[in-house]
């Protein structure tokens, strides 16, 4: 991680959030992914997007360096946590790139806060619970806290080590997964922000979902790419592969730099 940043917390919305600043140019918030910290999400992939970018890295409620609250987690409050962030940092528009739980928070602002709203990365989410194998629904239905990955956990700790903390924040994104707050066809279409949506050929989103979303949001273009839930930016539970870890960046970059 680069240390060339400013951090510190924002009070929004009865939160102390956590944010990070890196580089200069168009802001991007980067929005991980769920039992996930900044760092584990995009720790492989930040630097580079601040080569061209004012990356602004959050941390949601309950996790991380972002204590959790009396109030129930879900993406629209996540997303209008962010639109309060931006405003306390004086900024009236950005892009936004979210991960898989973060991903349906970008969709959620960009429904909510259109005019905050430049472009989007949606990467590995699905917005209708028959856009993920019956599974994953199956793993969500009989949970263990022993299944979560331990590099999360390890990630956690190492900024909170409090253990009751850590197994809160896991209860809590499991609450939210079952009961999984589906996106109508209505809401979605009403997004007008340039959108890219992007998943692993092996990821817990079918591609089947990901072109039925594609053709939903009008402004909206699709990459599926080779390998399963966040290997394409070197997601900490994932294998690491730096070729592909470079073309997925500069994708990105690509899309979110043009006119």
């Amino acid at each position: 991680m680069n240390t060339n940043k400013i951090s510190g917390y924002a009070p929004v919305n009865g939160l102390k959030m956590y944010y990070e600043i890196h580089g200069d140019g168009m802001p991007v918030v980067l929005i991980h992914g769920g039992g996930s910290t900044l760092e584990t999400t995009f720790g492989n992939v930040l630097n580079d997007f601040a080569k061209h970018h004012k990356v602004i890295a959050v941390e949601m409620q309950a996790h991380g360096h972002t204590a959790d609250i009396d109030r129930p987690l879900s993406f629209k409050q996540d997303a209008d946590d962010i639109a309060a962030l931006l405003q306390y940092l004086k900024i009236e528009k950005a892009n936004l790139f979210g991960f898989s739980n973060g991903a349906s928070t970008a969709l959620k602002f960009a429904i909510y806060h259109p005019q905050m709203t430049n472009k989007i990365v949606v990467a590995s989410t699905f917005i209708k619970k028959t856009g993920a194998p019956d599974w994953f629904w199956d793993m969500m239905s009989n949970p263990s806290f022993e299944q979560m990955p331990q590099p999360y956990k390890d990630a956690f700790l190492k900024i909170n080590p409090d253990p009751n903390a850590l197994y809160r924040m896991y209860e809590r994104d499991l609450a939210r997964m079952q009961s999984f707050p589906e996106i109508s066809d209505e809401e979605i279409k009403t997004i007008s922000a340039p959108t890219y949506i992007i998943i692993g050929d092996r990821d817990i989103v079918t591609p089947e979902h990901a072109v039925e979303m594609h053709r939903l949001i009008s402004n909206s273009r699709l990459a599926i790419l080779p390998g399963g839930h966040g290997d394409y930016i070197g997601e900490l539970a994932t294998p690491k592969d730096d070729v592909q870890i470079e073309g997925t960046v500069s994708m990105i970059n690509k899309f979110l730099l043009e006119q």
